[in-house]
């Protein structure tokens, strides 16, 4: 069924130089200042602003000014596009952990919840601090 193969094997080595075809389209590599980031990652914290438009209009590839952003919101420290431009606007950061409480942060207020809160009830309240 098998047949023997051959103890006596051969190839080829191919060398090639890499060469730019005229018609392959060349790259070209922008570098952006830290004031041209946070100016546009400024831009896209404006309320209802569409960051895969403001990507584009700055010729940039959404996914590019996406990850500006999730460093900026890692550094702690976003400058603001409109308000007083020296007052950096502070994040807030948490960690998960499991637990029966949860804590919500909404502004100056801080809810706890256990977890035998009915969801229905807890929006309630929560709406009700919004409003307040």
């Amino acid at each position: 069924m098998s047949e023997r193969m051959s103890d006596s094997r051969s190839f080829e080595v191919l060398t090639a130089t890499p060469v730019r075809l005229s018609s392959s389209p060349g790259r070209s590599y922008r570098s952006w200042s830290d004031e041209e980031k946070s100016r546009i990652v400024g831009e896209t914290l404006v309320a209802g602003a569409n960051v895969s438009a403001i990507a584009r209009s700055n010729g940039l590839d959404p996914s590019q000014l996406f990850a500006w952003r999730r460093k900026a919101n890692g550094s702690g420290e976003v400058a603001p596009l409109v308000g007083a431009p020296n007052k950096p606007v502070k994040l807030a950061r948490f960690e998960a952990v499991r637990s029966d409480m949860v804590e919500i942060v909404i502004g100056d207020v801080v809810l706890r919840a256990g977890g035998d809160v009915e969801l229905d009830r807890l929006v309630d309240v929560i709406r009700a601090v919004r409003k307040a």
